[in-house]
């Protein structure tokens, strides 16, 4: 039995911060606040967008990876939440929205 639900994208860099916290731990705090059943921050390797390239420099000591967190819930409980996470994430990231079938 399938079940239509929200997936939110939202990718950002490593080192991204707001207030001097990084993006990545503001975003997932406040998922959890909001009671989000779960999320994920994966970690790229390489990437680029409208800032220039994020990359990995393996024998570097600044690491400014491209992450992605998916978010996986229902619209209602989603959707109202699409405000807050656009003013963390602001113009340092892209924020992507699909209605998926959960099986």
């Amino acid at each position: 039995m399938k079940q239509k639900m929200w997936s939110i994208t939202i990718r950002i860099k490593r080192n991204d911060e707001l207030g001097g916290k990084h993006l990545s731990n503001l975003l997932i705090d406040f998922l959890v606040k909001s009671g989000v059943n779960g999320a994920t921050v994966w970690t790229g390797v390489n990437g680029f967008g409208k800032r220039g390239k994020s990359t990995l420099k393996l024998e570097g000591v600044t690491v400014n990876m491209p992450l992605i967190i998916d978010v996986v819930d229902e619209q209602s409980k989603l959707e109202p939440l699409l405000p807050e996470i656009k003013r963390i994430v602001d113009d340092d990231g892209l924020v992507t929205i699909q209605e998926v079938d959960v099986v």
